[in-house]
């Protein structure tokens, strides 16, 4: 009689999740069992705690080798604790504390007549003063502090996905950072219909997307007789056993190609890359602009982290099947992202099309299929991140009376409105564009670098003449701020807090010094590119 093994967890190499669940847990408590009043502090106290707290972990871990040599597949063999998984976890984990400093922002909104300070995620009475929800604002404060342990369960997910090393586990990781994204971008209610729409659709795309998904991974399983990634790549090669039932299944790589393509479809999503990009700019524009900043830049990091993982570990005996496709898929999305901003008249629709181009770009070194390639889109990706927040944090700072101005003919003048705001926001359109200096032009010389070195030049000409095309509409908004005269009614330019503050100057911050010193991050990147087997 056959016993089942008692499960053996490594709770050390996993404290990074272990953490962000734990404070997730602390936050709901928190919402539940204290006042009101104390409810605010008491989240952002430990929401900030608990990633910081992942964050000294991830550091721990890398310092001790788990992002080298000691890397090594733990719980069971279904979470790997190797180099890309922490490098990805900590750029998640500062991404998640600069969000937190820009959700914790009261004055997301325009300040009421009345001087109380009015919540972003505040329903339409906010705004008209002396109504009852303006009183009971001023006297006890209104906050939607739901936000806090919504985000850190998404952050948990995110830590988790990039570091699965089996497809259950990463399926498990998708559904856990998806589910509260959608409940974070309804949770603009001052924008009701347009939040909730956006939600909506991206519940539903997402829903499709994760029904492609685990299909993918049921028929790749069927193929394999296995959900570990390493397994994987062993049946794959011919390096597993034969036994009859593998001999049967593995006759036909149909069951293979096509799992794989619709475990590309789930992850493709994810990233926004063209074809499965339509979700993007509906819901970056209707979602809470803090929101949008972190599931540009936190969202991102992670789906690519798991394509990198099935990419390199699963599948790299595929790679002449695969290739084709991703060089297809990176062309479309590269040139469809750069040619449809140019069209835009929202700047958070504006920055949805810039991020799909950025997907492309990432896709370039993903095909590299090589260490060059994979330290290069783990350095793109975390240069990538900074700028996404801090431009995002620069929009909720441009008001009028109706909210946010984000419509583009609003910003005309704005330079000379407020000369350092539009300064700071032309440098993260810099670095998007990818002009030197900038953390951009560092990320992007990296992956055209790699993709150019594995033979995929053409692929790098694409890139580069969607750069130059990027780079139109990008310096058409700097010219609009600084060359055009403001208009009279003209939005005004909020005064940020020192949270806000802090989450611009770190976005500033990090796109200078990447872009002026990125020699020891990108070594970082290429020390982090090992992964565990």
């Amino acid at each position: 009689m056959s016993t089942i093994p008692a499960p053996h967890i490594e709770y050390a190499q996993l404290s990074p999740m272990l953490v962000v669940f734990g404070a997730a847990l602390a936050a709901v408590l928190v919402e539940a069992f204290v006042p009101r009043r104390g409810r605010y502090p008491a989240q952002v106290g430990v929401a900030l705690l608990g990633l910081v707290g992942a964050f000294v972990a991830v550091v721990v871990l890398a310092a001790s080798g788990y992002g080298g040599t000691k890397a090594h597949l733990g719980a069971m063999g279904s979470v790997a604790v190797d180099g890309p998984a922490l490098f990805l976890q900590g750029v998640i984990l500062l991404v998640a504390v600069v969000s937190v400093l820009s959700f914790a922002e009261r004055r997301l909104e325009p300040r009421s007549s009345a001087g109380a300070p009015v919540d972003a995620f505040a329903p339409e009475a906010a705004a008209v003063p002396g109504s009852d929800y303006e009183k009971r604002a001023a006297s006890a404060g209104h906050e939607t502090t739901e936000v806090y342990p919504l985000t850190l369960f998404a952050v948990a997910g995110m830590l988790l996905f990039p570091a699965a090393a089996d497809l259950l586990t990463m399926f498990v990781a998708l559904e856990v950072f998806s589910l509260p994204l959608y409940l974070l971008c309804a949770l603009a209610r001052r924008r009701r219909l347009l939040s909730q729409e956006a939600a909506v659709k991206y519940f539903l795309l997402g829903a499709f997307s994760s029904a492609f998904f685990l299909f993918g991974l049921a028929l790749v399983y069927g193929y394999a007789g296995t959900v570990s990634l390493s397994g994987i790549a062993d049946v794959v090669s011919g390096k597993a056993p034969l036994t009859p039932a593998l001999a049967d299944t593995t006759a036909n790589d149909a069951l293979l190609l096509i799992g794989l393509a619709m475990l590309g479809v789930g992850l493709l999503f994810k990233v926004g890359a063209v074809p499965f990009h339509a979700w993007t700019p509906d819901v970056y524009q209707g979602a809470p602009t803090p929101v949008t900043g972190f599931m540009a830049a936190a969202t991102k990091v992670a789906a690519f982290g798991a394509l990198l993982r099935l990419v390199y570990v699963a599948f790299p005996g595929l790679s002449w099947d695969f290739r084709p496709v991703l060089w297809g898929v990176a062309i479309l999305t590269m040139v469809a992202g750069a040619i449809i901003a140019v069209t835009q008249t929202d700047v958070k629709r504006l920055l949805a099309y810039s991020s799909i181009a950025h997907a492309g770009f990432i896709l370039t070194g993903v095909i590299a299929i090589d260490r060059a390639g994979l330290s290069a889109v783990l350095f793109y990706l975390a240069a990538y991140s900074f700028v996404t927040l801090g431009a995002f944090a620069v929009v909720t700072l441009v008001r009028d009376a109706d909210g946010e101005a984000t419509h583009l003919s609003r910003w005309a003048g704005l330079g000379r409105r407020s000369p350092l705001v539009a300064a700071v926001f032309a440098l993260f359109l810099l670095a998007f564009a990818g002009i030197p200096l900038t953390s951009g032009f560092s990320g992007k010389f990296a992956v055209f670098q790699a993709a150019a070195g594995s033979g995929a030049t053409p692929l790098v000409i694409v890139g580069v003449l969607s750069s130059a095309v990027a780079a139109f509409f990008y310096i058409r908004v700097i010219v609009l701020m600084f060359f055009s005269d403001p208009r009279p009614d003209g939005p005004t330019v909020a005064v940020p807090s020192a949270f806000t503050a802090t989450a611009i100057a770190l976005g500033v911050v990090v796109t200078v010094v990447l872009g002026i010193l990125p020699q020891y991050f990108l070594h970082l990147a290429n020390q982090a590119a090992l992964f565990a087997h």
